[in-house]
């Protein structure tokens, strides 16, 4: 029986396993650095390309009408906002002004459409995702895919009979038409997300539901609807968006005075010959705050929706 006193190890033996992993440890502290370095410079790159337009709407906005051209489109002012080109002309601050006062009315108009229409559009499609979901009637699932169909369908192919039975229907030319075709071309997409976002929701809180003799409709109002907010908040940002955003619709299906404000956009660009390009991007900034706002107020919930399971397959 031997008893290692530790006294035939060599001397300095730590210490140069110590020194010779130093320099490994060195190299891939580099290594990570290069690396952070380089996805730190991409990032500001990509955000750079994305907020050029950006850039270009506001310094274009602040201008007067005789200090934009295309050879300075990149340029900063050169004068303050509130200092005309010309003597009594107008100022950059005079385009917001004319903006506001060529869209205001539109903005209000294309609230009264985009909050009903997202609001509805979700909690019908709520109630249709629950539906597939949990109750397997015959049939459910050819149901569901006549459903997604209307997915597939492009807004082009369905304009000249939509605008041939809104005349047929005696229907106005305003937000209230809009407003019901947002609906119905809405249901697919939220059916869809309220579908598979239920699909996850565990048997056994059915099964219990049922047991304590609740029946569909008080399951879906006091225990499902409940767990649904994610799926909510995922639903209504992309209706609010898109019929926040609709052009086409707007343009074969309501009119000047009565349409959204991608419409009264579209007016206050007046032409590529007598446009007044700094009313114009302050008018597209203008059209643009509510999006953005909406996405920075609720864009954490937008992911935790998504990645809860509302789009997934």
């Amino acid at each position: 029986m031997s008893v290692d006193t530790g006294l035939d190890k060599k001397p300095g033996t730590s210490a140069n396993s110590r020194s010779s992993g130093m320099p490994q440890q060195s190299s891939i502290r580099v290594r990570a650095g290069m690396t952070r370095t380089v996805k730190y410079v991409l990032l500001i790159l990509f955000l750079v390309i994305v907020l050029m337009p950006v850039y270009v709407l506001i310094v274009t906005s602040l201008k007067p009408p005789q200090d934009v051209n295309p050879a300075t489109s990149w340029g900063l002012p050169v004068r303050w906002p509130w200092e005309p080109a010309l003597e009594g002309g107008p100022t950059g601050f005079d385009n917001w002004s004319l903006a506001w006062n060529a869209l205001s009315a539109s903005i209000g108009r294309t609230f009264l459409l985009a909050i009903p229409a997202a609001l509805i559009a979700s909690f019908l499609g709520a109630m249709n995702g629950f539906v597939l979901a949990r109750w397997r009637f015959p049939y459910a699932d050819v149901v569901f895919t006549f459903i997604l169909f209307g997915m597939f369908i492009p807004y082009q192919a369905i304009m000249t009979p939509l605008v041939q039975m809104k005349t047929s229907l005696g229907l106005p030319s305003d937000v209230s038409t809009l407003l019901v075709v947002h609906v119905i071309y809405g249901l697919p997409i939220c059916t869809l997300i309220f579908r598979n976002y239920y699909a996850g929701i565990p048997h056994e809180l059915m099964e219990a539901s049922r047991m304590d003799g609740a029946g569909m409709l008080r399951t879906f109002g006091s225990i499902v609807l409940p767990l649904s907010l994610p799926g909510f908040v995922v639903t209504i940002i992309w209706q609010f968006t898109s019929a926040w955003n609709d052009f086409l619709f707007a343009l074969f299906l309501s009119n000047q005075n009565e349409g959204p404000v991608s419409l009264a956009l579209n007016n206050l660009a007046q032409g590529a010959q007598l446009a007044n390009y700094g009313a114009a991007m302050a008018g597209a900034l203008l059209a643009s705050l509510p999006t953005l706002v909406v996405y920075i107020v609720l864009g954490k919930y937008f992911i935790g929706g998504l990645m809860s399971g509302s789009v997934k397959s």
